[in-house]
């Protein structure tokens, strides 16, 4: 067998010769038709997966062997082929990305501006307390003299309304006095009793000798 074998259908013609095979031979070997065998050692039928892995079998060696060997001699058929090769000459080489473009420092001196001057908010006594309250442990802030003053006014304020409903409910008093004034009327229907009297007052009428 040559070192150097350019097409699978030389290399298959090899190893058929030094094992003394011939097409028939050969055919029952791996499971295919004369015919399929035929034309592969003409080399008129490419080496597909399942004849690589058929032939590896039988002759000892790899799969990867046979697919190699097809491969080289698809890529000679296809360096032979002068539309293909004007069609590849026309790409071009792929770029790689070009980097985002830096930012000047002009720019960034306008935005560290932009965002000094922006005035801080003021920290009032609500926010103290809840920053104080979200801290684990944290006593909550002592409050002012004037802020307490400010709170009792504001309870103050808030109780008068209260002072006005009671006065509502004391104007709403006299309805309840016309309820009183309906009394007289279960005193009437006590009059009537002395009307069943007269039914039975009647004498029994004295029985005749």
């Amino acid at each position: 067998m040559p070192k150097t074998v350019k097409t699978p259908a030389a290399a298959l013609n090899a190893l058929m010769a030094e094992y003394n095979l011939n097409v028939h031979s050969l055919s029952k070997g791996i499971g295919l038709s004369p015919s399929a065998v035929r034309l592969l050692s003409i080399g008129k039928s490419k080496i597909t997966v399942s004849t690589a892995l058929r032939l590896g079998k039988f002759f000892g060696k790899t799969p990867s062997y046979w697919m190699d060997l097809q491969k080289e001699a698809d890529l000679i058929e296809a360096g032979k082929d002068k539309k293909l090769a004007a069609a590849v000459n026309r790409i071009g080489k792929a770029k790689k990305n070009v980097a985002a473009p830096k930012v000047k420092a002009k720019t960034k001196a306008k935005i560290k501006s932009k965002v000094a001057a922006k005035p801080k908010k003021k920290t009032t006594l609500r926010d103290k307390r809840k920053t104080a309250a979200k801290k684990p442990g944290a006593k909550p802030a002592a409050r002012t003299p004037a802020a307490k003053a400010k709170s009792a006014a504001a309870k103050k304020g808030t109780r008068k309304p209260a002072a006005k409903k009671a006065a509502k409910k004391a104007v709403r008093k006299p309805a309840a006095s016309k309820k009183a004034v309906k009394k007289p009327v279960a005193a009437k229907k006590a009059v009537k009793k002395p009307a069943a009297k007269k039914t039975s007052a009647r004498k029994p009428r004295a029985k005749k000798a």
